[in-house]
């Protein structure tokens, strides 16, 4: 089954082909010849989901599924959220890191969660799924894996961030990967 996933992000793509394997064929943007800017005009990561999922749906009229990932730190309120691509301004992992790690400075709680939600549209209407794991921000970067802010992520259970863990070992447990095997029950069960 082809199915497009609304992203012209090379890493999420990759990580993406990897948790679901060869279960389905997945198509880039740049696969159906999308090369607009999806839209992310609202301040929820389910709306901004559903928003760029619906557009590439509207156009192209191909199965879609978009996703929007927020990082949520607990001493920051919940911040950087719906921002957390943006939080520095840019879209630039670099400095939104700089960014979070010096607001977290002195900060003794440094309890914070990746949630990711994938909205999928086709034929038979739109669903979303929800997947989470949380963990805490790490006092400095390490590692060279991964993208983002997988530096400064460790994950509930583990000693290592993200980025200093092999990328299958992040996927088996990654937010990513567990609103995917929602996304693909729900596909199989209704095949």
């Amino acid at each position: 089954m082809k199915i497009c996933f609304a992203t012209n992000n090379a890493n999420k793509l990759r990580e993406i082909r990897q948790i679901l394997g060869e279960s389905f064929e997945i198509l880039s943007l740049k696969d159906i010849g999308c090369v607009e800017d999806l839209p992310e005009t609202h301040e929820t990561l389910e709306e901004n989901a559903h928003e760029k999922a619906e557009y590439v749906y509207n156009r192209y009229q191909i199965p879609v599924f978009a996703d929007d990932t927020g990082l949520e730190v607990a001493a920051l309120h919940g911040q950087p959220g719906v921002h957390t691509a943006h939080y520095s301004g840019l879209r630039d992992a670099a400095k939104n890191m700089q960014k979070l790690l010096a607001a977290m400075k002195g900060k003794k709680d440094r309890r914070a969660a990746f949630r990711t939600i994938i909205a999928f549209i086709d034929a038979r209407g739109s669903h979303a799924f929800e997947g989470s794991v949380s963990g805490h921000i790490a006092l400095a970067e390490k590692g060279n894996e991964g993208f983002g802010y997988d530096p400064v992520f460790i994950p509930k259970g583990h000693h290592q961030t993200f980025a200093e863990l092999p990328a299958h070992e992040k996927n088996a447990i990654s937010h990513r990967k567990r609103a995917l095997e929602k996304l693909k029950r729900s596909i199989v069960h209704s095949r």
